[in-house]
């Protein structure tokens, strides 16, 4: 199975998809009918999420060893610090190395619902950075390591240029890639690139895109996670918010739209995050003709 990075730095561009674990038996059966759809679409890897504090550790890993198994597509197994020591984190990575999978996106991780106020202590790692060092040290070249990008900046950042900053200690201590947060408007992508390129960070940033299905709950994360929602977008959706179907095809075209302008200036691939559902992904990776 290869590595994202090696997959990045011989085929241009990439597709990628993302998946959450289910909470329950049903939808995990469901979600294993979606993926087999979504395959059909020939993505180069797909991307399994990790619950807050770990708490679907198994089911991701599980789902991510399946997606290569019964699928043969390289899986990108999630991986958080929160909660976890690092001898805790050590046995993780070596189940992810027995099932198989090369790739992790190494990531801090946001606080359980039921822990907010929870701080690192001596065993835990406090950031990113100090997985992917901790993931270099112990297994050398043998993972793939991919971590999250902030175009509009982490919410916790001081300002945008230390926000760069920070991505580079990251890659400093042994990661590959990025794939960044979702983001509405492209020029906020474009600038991001600009200035990691300036700390010298030159690695591939592939964009995600977050197809919009719901306006209200797409406010709602954005107001959380300090994400701009251009006037373009309200234009757009403010007025039909209260109707799905057309929601959905206006969320459909703006994100084709949104994927075709990356792609026309060079940006390495395309990230979907499908939120478990085939469609608006499949209409919009066929309209891009991606294949």
């Amino acid at each position: 199975m290869k590595k994202i990075i090696e997959i990045l730095n011989t085929k241009k561009p990439s597709l990628s998809f993302e998946f959450f674990p289910p909470k329950t038996e049903q939808g995990f059966e469901n979600l294993k009918a979606t993926i087999a759809e979504l395959v059909k679409l020939n993505p180069d890897f797909i991307s399994c999420t990790y619950g807050a504090g770990g708490g679907n550790r198994d089911k991701t890993l599980d789902i991510s060893q399946m997606i290569q198994d019964k699928h043969n597509v390289p899986a990108l197994a999630h991986l958080t610090c929160v909660l976890n020591t690092q001898e805790q984190i050590r046995t993780i990575i070596n189940d992810i190395k027995n099932r198989g999978i090369k790739n992790i996106l190494a990531l801090r991780g946001d606080n359980p619902i039921d822990q907010p106020d929870w701080q690192p202590g001596a065993e835990n790692f406090y950031f990113a950075k100090d997985l992917c060092a901790f993931i270099q040290k112990n297994w050398g070249e043998y993972f793939g390591v991919g971590v999250a990008g902030f175009p509009e900046g982490h919410p916790r950042s001081p300002s945008l240029e230390k926000d760069a900053e920070f991505l580079k200690l990251k890659f400093d201590n042994g990661a590959d890639f990025v794939i960044t947060q979702l983001f509405l408007d492209n020029p906020d992508y474009f600038a991001y690139i600009e200035r990691l390129k300036k700390t010298g960070v030159k690695a591939k940033v592939i964009p995600g895109i977050l197809p919009i299905t719901n306006y209200e709950s797409l406010v709602k994360f954005c107001t959380k996670d300090k994400i701009h929602i251009p006037q373009k977008v309200k234009d757009i959706f403010e007025p039909i918010k209260d109707d799905a179907e057309a929601t959905l095809q206006a969320g459909i075209k703006y994100a084709v739209e949104q994927c075709k302008d990356l792609l026309k200036n060079n940006a390495p691939g395309i990230h979907l995050y499908t939120l478990n559902k085939i469609n608006p992904t499949k209409d919009i990776v066929e309209k891009l003709n991606f294949r």
